[in-house]
């Protein structure tokens, strides 16, 4: 009985007087095969994070107050979104799970930039930003409407008002150039043109209005270019043409469904302007769908049918998956021109295509994701992992490396332009910000498709967002909000 309390008293001491032992950081990857597009870095390492960015980059092990064992995964920058059109906590849970730190929405845009996330006013877990709405400045001179956004604003969203189809005057243009530029003065990564919503709206002087805004503030103008027939590039000469003229830094959004089976063709385009001395950038998805309003211009005033190549059994109605026929294609819009159709064109040669160009950037073009009943496309949910699966492991058309930068470094590289915020993204380095995906390159694949597009990929073990676990062993770590708005500084 001595000795047990004799013991007893020996180790009380012994803990109370023992030396504290202190974590060097707050966070540390340990083990984990690292990646940085950047500076093509590819080896094992350890990683020790504080105060939301990378401290140290080690070959020996570091003490972290928490510790990630990533012995076989790899170890790279978290992927930005760079065309999202989904800042609702379920999008950002399913964005999350597909290794997404940031969420921008750069081809339509809000107005004011503000408004965009109102799903995140009490928290974020993810980054989030936006370019400035033409249209919502539009609605606003054309008709005094707010719609601040493409879904939640304060007048109704709609594609069919004045404002989607009418020219505007010399008055109303300058006014739309001063609203422009008073967005991109509170935070405005650049202006979102959704030219081909507008085609029979926006004329000549009002489309050079907005490059030469974007010329002079050096933002970019991101443009869904006007459409022709099965890739007609007139829509892409026409703001080429502007980019150089005005000096505006140019992404064509999501190029291989506009160009279709020219997309090499219209690469060579932009290959050409660049090296006459233009600033132009472009995007794929990595699902081959389009998907967008029921009510868009190309469907309500154009031969949609022909441009396409398609016919209404192409088509699904994307709130519940059904594939359509005539009549129900024009009960649909009749009754619900509000809804989103996913109309299915894009063939797997032209999206191999786009990818292999060298510069070629990945986004998403997701659909809003309100709730698990309401049904939209499978992007928000398995963009990403598609690429790492489908294109990098299995058909081994892209490196992993270089499927790394075109989802997180050359997003970063182009938003640099916007906001100095994106110097310390997309990448692995000491002193970048410490928003990071971890993945099992051996595992990781899509899961999510048409008609089921919430199955969440497999993986994606881990996602860190601003040095704080968002992901962990695949499942979403709930009350953490390290998540940032990124605002324009130009």
């Amino acid at each position: 009985m001595l000795v047990t309390k004799t013991r007893r008293l020996v180790l009380l001491i012994s803990f109370l007087f023992a030396p504290l032992v202190h974590a060097d950081y707050e966070l540390v990857i340990a083990n984990g095969r690292v990646i940085d597009p950047e500076t093509n870095f590819d080896d094992v390492r350890h990683i020790g994070i504080t105060g939301g960015s990378i401290k140290l980059i080690s070959l020996g092990p570091l003490v972290g107050d928490k510790v990630i064992n990533a012995e076989g995964l790899v170890v790279a920058p978290g992927f930005i979104d760079i065309h999202s059109h989904t800042p609702t906590k379920l999008g950002q849970r399913m964005n999350l799970l597909d290794g997404v730190t940031t969420q921008l929405d750069m081809e339509a845009g809000a107005f004011p930039v503000s408004f965009f996330g109102q799903d995140y006013k009490d928290g974020a877990q993810l980054n989030y930003g936006a370019s400035v709405a033409h249209y919502a400045v539009r609605s606003k001179v054309m008709e005094n409407l707010k719609t601040e956004y493409l879904f939640g604003s304060t007048d109704p969203f709609r594609m069919d008002g004045k404002s989607w189809t009418t020219p505007a005057n010399k008055e109303q243009i300058q006014a739309m150039r001063v609203m422009i530029n008073q967005g991109i003065d509170e935070g405005g990564l650049g202006i979102g043109l959704l030219l081909d919503y507008l085609t029979s709206a926006v004329s000549e002087d009002e489309l050079r209005m907005l490059f030469e805004v974007a010329g002079d503030r050096q933002v970019p103008i991101h443009v869904h270019v006007r459409r022709g027939y099965t890739g007609d590039n007139a829509g892409l000469i026409e703001v080429i043409n502007l980019a150089k003229e005005t000096k505006a830094p140019l992404f064509v959004v999501h190029v291989t469904h506009n160009a279709m089976g020219k997309v090499g063709e219209w690469l060579e385009m932009i290959d050409k302007a660049n090296q006459a001395g233009a600033n132009i950038a472009t995007e794929t998805l990595s699902y081959a769908a389009g998907g967008t309003s029921i009510s868009a211009d190309v469907f309500r005033h154009r031969d949609w049918q022909g441009m396409f190549d398609i016919t209404y059994e192409d088509v699904q109605w994307i709130a519940t998956g059904e594939w359509l026929t005539k009549e129900t294609w024009e009960k649909y819009s009749r009754e619900q021109p509000g809804g989103s159709v996913n109309h299915h064109y894009v063939k797997e040669e032209w999206m191999k295509t786009a990818l292999q160009w060298p510069r070629m950037m990945i986004a998403t073009d997701a659909l809003p994701a309100v709730n698990l009943s309401i049904k939209t496309n499978p992007n928000v949910a398995g963009t990403f992992s598609r690429v790492l699966g489908h294109y990098v492991r299995d058909t081994k058309l892209l490196t992993l490396s270089d499927g790394l930068a075109r989802m997180s470094l050359y997003q970063a590289q182009w938003l640099s332009q916007a906001s100095t915020d994106f110097d310390k993204k997309g990448r692995i380095q000491q002193g970048a910000d410490a928003d990071i995906v971890i993945f099992d390159p051996t595992t990781v694949q899509a899961n999510a498709v048409y008609g089921d597009p919430y199955l969440r990929p497999t993986g994606i073990p881990y996602v860190i967002v601003g040095g704080q676990l968002v992901v962990s062993n695949g499942e979403l770590v709930e009350g953490v909000y390290p998540g940032q708005r990124i605002l324009g500084d130009r």
